[in-house]
């Protein structure tokens, strides 16, 4: 946790993971962020994974270092207490749809340089998932040896999204310090896919090609790379992308007479030649598979580290999380309260400030835990409105 934005409040009304992981990040970067839900959690709150007592690992995470309020949105009067809350704020993150009670003409009237960032499905407001994205640009056609689809389980779609909605809310506060101005930025799930895949050139590929790329399995387009199993049974993923690397690989494994044979038969040399690996691994993986497979893993490792060599053996996710390196001494977790009453370590930004002392990472709050006070302080509401609120069953309340 940092204070850099510590003077920037944000109203969030959102569900699933890319609307509130632009609340998070925000959040972590100091930015007072509200939540507000529906009373007893939105559709996302008892997300799997969950605990013995249903309660939701994944909502507890992806809201940390937020408020929370609850009020009832069925009713005139909560849609109502909603409205004024961002319109008291002048930022606003959600995934709602874009017409309705807080489509941002309705709740501009109130609040004319408000903010809104909206994440959307597909530009018509159409509903999209990260993974139905992902299937409609492609990529599950070219993942796994085929021939049938292979999906992937990260939500990297929405990952990206909430990351490119935290940062189009500053870039809109940016402007209207400029000019005053407010705006809303819709940010469709389908665009951050489809422009991700421009921007790696797969566009300009599929034209150029007017073909689909060959499946690889585990191999890298245009790199040599690949998955390779030594002699204990470990496997362990190498990729070479500098000609020094590549060198110091072929110069480690003791294949270099090997590999001049296959230059001086077809022609090429590979010492700076990506795409000439890559092309020819047909003859560069067999040579690789002997070599390594005469090799224990932890000798490899060994050779491969001396050598500069990026190369990491595939393990399980559980032994992934017991690897000091990544989560025990890694000071971008820490130990904080979480309303499961569950102790593991949490993660806070991922970015580090060397001029700054890291905060620990903060709890994510019980639904309804600051209704009261957020209700005082941004719309100055008395204690006895508040109170009434909360027995008309408008408000809700942590217990």
């Amino acid at each position: 946790m940092y204070n850099l934005i510590s003077d920037l409040s944000i109203i969030e009304a959102s569900s699933f993971v890319a609307s509130p992981s632009a609340g998070l990040y925000c959040a972590q970067m100091g930015a007072e962020v509200i939540r507000v839900d529906q009373i007893g959690g939105g559709p996302d709150f008892r997300r799997w994974p969950v605990t013995d007592n249903n309660d939701s690992l994944y909502w507890e995470n992806l809201n940390r270092a937020k408020k929370s309020v609850a009020l009832d949105l069925g009713k005139p009067e909560g849609r109502e207490l909603l409205q004024e809350l961002v319109r008291a704020t002048g930022q606003f993150i959600t995934n709602f749809p874009s017409e309705g009670f807080l489509s941002h003409q309705t709740l501009a009237e109130g609040r004319p340089n408000l903010i809104t960032v909206r994440v959307m499905g597909w530009p018509d407001g159409s509903p999209a998932l990260d993974y139905t994205v992902n299937n409609a640009v492609g990529y599950p056609m070219m993942t796994g040896p085929g021939p049938e689809p292979v999906n992937h389980v990260l939500p990297a779609w929405d990952l990206l999204t909430g990351a490119y909605a935290a940062f189009a809310l500053l870039a809109a506060i940016r402007r209207r310090e400029a000019d005053g101005s407010g705006c809303e930025i819709r940010i469709p799930l389908s665009d951050v896919a489809i422009g991700t895949v421009a921007n790696l050139g797969g566009v300009a590929e599929m034209i150029y090609e007017d073909a689909n790329r060959p499946r690889l399995g585990n191999a890298v387009y245009g790199l040599f790379g690949r998955d390779f199993v030594t002699a204990d049974g470990k496997r362990t993923m190498i990729v070479v992308v500098t000609p020094r690397q590549w060198a110091n690989l072929v110069a480690a494994l003791g294949i270099g007479e090997a590999v001049a044979n296959v230059e001086a038969e077809r022609g090429v040399s590979f010492a700076k030649d990506d795409g000439l690996r890559f092309a020819h691994r047909d003859a560069l993986f067999p040579i690789f598979d002997q070599a390594i497979a005469a090799r224990n893993h932890a000798d490899l490792a060994a050779a491969l580290d001396a050598a500069g060599v990026v190369h990491s053996a595939y393990r399980t996710m559980l032994e992934a999380v017991n690897d000091p390196a990544l989560v025990g001494d890694n000071p971008i977790f820490g130990a904080a309260p979480n309303p499961s009453k569950l102790i593991y370590p949490a993660a806070g930004t991922f970015a580090s400030v060397p001029q700054q002392e890291r905060g620990a990472p903060s709890s994510a709050p019980r639904n309804g835990q600051h209704s009261v006070e957020v209700l005082s302080q941004r719309l100055n509401l008395p204690s006895g409105t508040i109170a009434r609120l909360i027995d008309a069953g408008i408000v809700g309340t942590s217990q």
